[in-house]
């Protein structure tokens, strides 16, 4: 089994250099960050009790009181949920699970490197499926349908999509469900960015019943450190697997982790407040910084999520220009990452209050880049 490079996190992890330079993070795909002595202090906490956790293993399927909390954050019961080590996990166990002879798996693209590089590696036909800048990022419908044939084992779709921040529409969600309910193919929805929208908010796809849905703590619950997720599944076979296949993996996660994560989702709501608010705020910024420079920069504005994909407009390579960014301390992701070089990934949320005054120095950047070309 082969690995391609993971390009995303090699390039990210240049913030965590020792004597690293990067003052501000635009790369990563979280929101603002919390620390320990915040998240205890969103409720009364017994510290002598927390301090009496048992650190052993927990339950491969998550302690009791998580699933009960992510059930009910979901709208579905608690033996309908397998908790997992963040959203990777849950995406190898279901890559894992479709490695089946001549199998193949339809994904989105771009999409989060690992889609197709953990199907590639089991020895799966990565198929894909295209969403365009001149489309605002939407996927088609037809295009997927003609990727799925009968060796097809799941159709992956993400909204809030990373990087883009497009955002399925309900009827679009419901035709795909359908299409694939008919056909026994398994639809996976990765929901990380869920419920972080600017517009309507929209209901999760656990509401049909037959779509797999992932989540976790790392993107709208701004928690990455307690590397939690959770798979939800109404298929009783389906779980079964999950939860054989977690054994050999991971196993379970930790048990100080799955109290704080329990936590998190009983105070869910001012964690998501604070990440939309901090996330609305900067998303005006964007809308400035694009608007003053659209002969050198283009974008969609996401519907959702924390990140956005713009491009440069002459075509160029993303990456020289997000190096040349790190020297003046601003880390955007280059979209060589997601296979798409004239794109880059900026993240709108990581940075929480920080972001206006990284986005003043992008500008003084952009104004030299101008000079220096003439222009």
């Amino acid at each position: 089994m082969q690995f391609p490079p993971f390009l995303l996190d090699q390039w990210l992890d240049q913030k965590n250099s020792p004597g690293s330079k990067i003052d501000y993070d635009l790369g990563s795909s979280t929101g603002p960050q919390w620390t320990l002595r915040e998240l205890l202090a969103l409720e009364e906490t017994d510290l002598s009790s927390l301090l009496d956790t048992r650190l052993l293993y927990t339950t491969p399927a998550g302690t009791p009181e998580l699933r009960e909390l992510i059930g009910a954050t979901q709208g579905v019961d608690p033996d309908c949920v397998q908790v997992v080590t963040g959203a990777a996990e849950a995406l190898l166990i279901l890559f894992s699970l479709a490695a089946e002879p001549g199998a193949n798996v339809v994904l989105p693209n771009p999409g989060f490197p690992t889609n197709t590089a953990l199907p590639e590696a089991f020895g799966i036909e990565a198929r894909t499926y295209n969403l365009r800048a001149e489309n605002a990022f939407r996927m088609d419908l037809d295009e997927i349908r003609g990727c799925v044939d009968h060796n097809t084992r799941l159709v992956l779709v993400n909204s809030p999509h990373n990087p883009t921040g497009a955002v399925i529409g309900d009827e679009e969600m419901e035709s795909l469900h359908d299409f694939c309910a008919e056909r026994g193919v398994q639809l996976v929805a990765d929901e990380v960015y869920h419920p972080i929208y600017y517009g309507a908010r929209k209901p999760s796809a656990t509401r049909l019943p037959n779509v797999t849905v992932l989540g976790d703590f790392s993107k709208a619950l701004c928690l990455s450190g307690l590397r939690t997720g959770w798979i939800i599944e109404r298929d009783a076979a389906r779980r079964e697997r999950y939860l054989n296949a977690r054994s050999y993996f991971t196993v379970s996660n930790t048990a100080l982790g799955e109290r704080l994560a329990a936590l998190a989702l009983r105070n869910r709501e001012p964690i998501y407040d604070r990440c939309k608010s901090i996330s609305v705020k900067n998303l005006k910024v964007l809308d400035s910084l694009f608007a003053k420079n659209s002969e050198v920069l283009q974008w969609v504005r996401p519907s959702g999520g924390m990140t956005a994909f713009p491009w440069l407009v002459d075509g160029s390579d993303a990456r020289e220009f997000c190096q040349r960014l790190t020297k003046r301390g601003v880390m955007l992701a280059p979209g060589d990452c997601f296979g798409m070089r004239s794109h880059f990934r900026i993240g709108f949320g990581a940075s929480g209050d920080r972001f206006p005054r990284a986005i003043d120095r992008l500008s003084e950047f952009l104004r030299g880049e101008s000079r220096a070309a003439g222009v």
